[in-house]
């Protein structure tokens, strides 16, 4: 099928894809830590928010929207600071209502699995440097006279997606099987709180000093 790239390319794809994957993000520091605090479901649809984020990404590159956000200082700075600004809040959420308020009762927190996706897509959605990797990632494994970039794009970004489910499947549970002996050590989960808060405050950070070029 005309979408679908040759065989080398996938490979090639796919081995970066497995890289970028594993590299830590707050992404995957949201679904971990959400995993710790609320339990496996809400670590999954923190997961399923984020890679509906990629989904919406690859759309947005390849009908060229996100090089518009890109190419305008204003909408890339006014990105940037509702990322960061929204990575800070979750940073305080982590101390003020963190995993060691139901330490005790291994309870969830109240998040419904809506809210939990819906952040794990807006921390996604709002972080430049996903644009940024995407305008600069996908547009290396299609020529750009191919007449099916479109197609192809959405493709691989897809193929990115489903790649990506595993680790996510193992981040998670491994972070879930971790909960119970951390629920029975208040103090060091409390640690934990406030090293997730520490993480994406400096993702927040990050994302501020993020550039076009």
């Amino acid at each position: 099928m005309e979408f679908i790239p040759d065989l080398p390319t996938l490979l090639a794809f796919s081995a970066a894809a497995i890289v970028l994957t594993i590299t830590p993000g707050p992404d995957m520091t949201l679904f971990i830590s959400r995993a710790l605090s609320d339990g496996r479901a809400a670590g999954f649809a923190c997961g399923a928010g984020a890679a509906t984020g990629i989904a919406v990404h690859t759309l947005l590159v390849a009908l060229g929207i996100s090089a518009l956000v890109v190419a305008s200082p204003t909408a890339f700075f006014a990105l940037k600071v509702v990322g960061a600004g929204y990575l800070l809040f979750l940073a305080v959420q982590a101390i003020r209502k963190g995993s060691s308020l139901n330490v005790k009762s291994g309870r969830n927190t109240g998040r419904s699995l809506f809210a939990n996706w819906a952040q794990g897509l807006g921390v996604n959605l709002m972080n430049p440097k996903i644009i940024l990797f995407f305008m600069t990632f996908l547009p290396q494994f299609v020529a750009a006279s191919d007449p099916h970039i479109v197609g192809k794009l959405i493709f691989l970004g897809f193929l990115f997606v489903v790649e990506s489910l595993p680790f996510l499947v193992l981040f998670i549970l491994g972070a879930h099987g971790m909960a119970n002996w951390l629920r029975s050590h208040p103090g060091i989960m409390r640690s934990v709180d406030f090293l997730f808060a520490g993480v994406f405050s400096l993702f927040a950070i990050r994302i501020l000093f993020a550039q076009t070029r």
